[in-house]
């Protein structure tokens, strides 16, 4: 008998027929925790978690019609499942609503009110369910590309910007104007770049959006990024880091006062590491402020600042003001001129611990930035305390990973041949490596003689062991769980000087 000899399969790896998705209406699907995967003629084969609930198999049959082949699955990937690709089919048929009822492009006019779904205009739902998709698929950035023919839909997934879909240039318009009303944008301006910022809650998810429109030949062209995502995150208990940088990232925090920079590339986990840092210390008995631009998370225990430079809050202003608010810790977004690294160092000075993030390519090269702001080399040597760099590198896809040997080195490497489950790149999530500078006195004492790069490098390497980005990938290379590509990725980006 089947229930006796029920195949078990693993969903995250499995190809799935979104047409035999859709042949199990939605709410039955998510009532039940069963997902059609594969239909042949008139049998389809289901998977379920629960093999025995025999009032769940007699509804799929009656609503379907078919004949079922039962497989099993854990209830967890079922559910993911049912999210993802009823998240699809349901975007599609919102896209096909759209195009059909797209009002004339240069007259949108849509409602701010999200209302029921049922009454939603067609291009309210559109935006609704690719902001669904998206970020059931773990997009970090939606891009709307206007172009002669369409506006096409790219999606960044794993540092990769990868095409989605291609939409009617009739329903752009009304696309952007929807956009820009969640985000509290001038709808008529579409002559000069526009920011804006929106949170949505769609399917019981809190979304936080960040929008952007420019001005381009054939429309405003926008990207939607994600500031919470559902991402899980390696090693998530110790901010992302393994054991060594963790206890290194313990012996930092123990400091009553300093600053502590975070450094790295747009998109290369600051913000999240900050974050998981900000928690951590939120524990203790400590008053604890922001200043962000923007808010990308809301954080119980912290007191979190949104500038507005239109009002003339900044960052130093609104450091200027907090240091009146009895903190303990402060964290300053990003710094991005003399006078904010200027009035964060004097925090430092003045019995602070302040976190704050830098564009630079690694740790040392920090010290050159910060010197190169016009930040007085005595007030930077004494205020340092640490500063930790970081990548985000893709892991290759579990489902395709190949090993092969090199045919220069004779060494074993892994990679990945692509497939459904990793969309035929090759990788699947991503994974942090860090770069850890513990500054001590010798180092104050470079800093204070404004030594090069390349000696302040030499010193960190030689005297404070300090493993660079390279040598964390390189682990990770060895260990099979990213590709030599990704390591030469990391190295180019550390090439140059700040």
């Amino acid at each position: 008998m089947m229930k006796y000899r029920i195949e078990h399969v693993n969903l995250s790896a499995y190809h799935v027929d979104e047409l035999a998705v859709a042949k199990i209406p939605k709410q039955i699907a998510q009532k039940y925790s069963v997902i059609a995967i594969a239909s042949d003629g008139s049998l389809l084969t289901v998977a379920v978690h629960d093999p025995m609930n025999l009032y769940a198999i007699e509804d799929i049959r009656l609503v379907t019609n078919m004949e079922l082949r039962l497989v099993q699955a854990d209830k967890e990937d079922i559910d993911h499942a049912v999210e993802l690709y009823y998240s699809e089919i349901d975007l599609k048929l919102a896209v096909d609503h759209a195009v059909w009822n797209a009002a004339p492009p240069d007259n949108v006019f849509l409602p701010p009110d999200m209302g029921n779904a049922d009454e939603q205009a067609p291009i309210v739902r559109l935006l609704n369910n690719l902001l669904i998709r998206a970020y059931n698929t773990n997009v970090s950035d939606i891009h709307l590309e206007p172009f002669e023919t369409g506006t096409v839909v790219r999606m960044r997934r794993d540092g990769m910007l990868l095409p989605y879909m291609t939409l009617s240039p009739v329903i752009h318009k009304g696309l952007v104007a929807r956009t820009k009303i969640l985000a509290q944008m001038d709808i008529a301006e579409k002559r000069r770049p526009q920011d804006g910022h929106f949170k949505i809650t769609l399917n019981n998810y809190d979304v936080n959006v960040r929008v952007s429109f420019v001005p381009t030949v054939y429309g405003e062209k926008g990207v939607l990024r994600f500031l919470s995502s559902n991402v899980m995150i390696d090693h998530n208990d110790t901010f992302g880091m393994d054991e060594k940088n963790y206890k290194k990232m313990l012996r930092l925090l123990k400091y009553p006062n300093g600053i502590i920079y975070v450094t790295g590339p747009t998109g290369s986990g600051k913000t999240t590491t900050l974050y998981s840092i900000l928690q951590y210390l939120a524990a203790r008995p400590v008053n604890i402020s922001t200043i962000e631009d923007p808010i990308e998370k809301n954080i119980p225990k912290l007191n979190q600042m949104q500038i507005n430079e239109k009002a003339g809050i900044t960052f130093s202003s609104s450091l200027r003001a907090l240091l009146r608010q009895d903190p303990d810790i402060i964290m300053v977004g990003e710094t991005r001129d003399r006078e904010t690294a200027e009035v964060s160092a004097r925090a430092a000075l003045t019995g602070h611990l302040v976190f704050s993030t830098l564009h630079t390519n690694n740790a040392v090269a920090s010290v050159i930035r910060l010197e190169d702001m016009g930040l007085p080399s005595y007030m930077l040597s004494a205020a340092l305390t640490g500063v930790v760099a970081q990548r985000l590198v893709r892991k290759i896809c579990p489902n395709c990973k190949t090993a092969y040997k090199d045919p220069e080195s004779g060494k074993v490497s892994y990679r990945g041949n692509g497939c459904s489950f990793c969309d035929n790149t090759g990788y699947k999530g991503r994974t942090a490596v860090f770069e850890i500078l513990e500054i001590d006195e010798g180092f104050r004492s470079l800093i204070t003689s404004r030594k090069s790069l390349v000696e302040l490098k030499s010193y960190a390497r030689n005297v404070l062991h300090m493993e660079t980005l390279e040598d964390e990938a390189r682990k990770l290379v060895e260990a099979g769980i990213i590709s030599t590509e990704e390591l030469e990725r990391v190295n180019y980006s550390m090439q140059g000087g700040v």
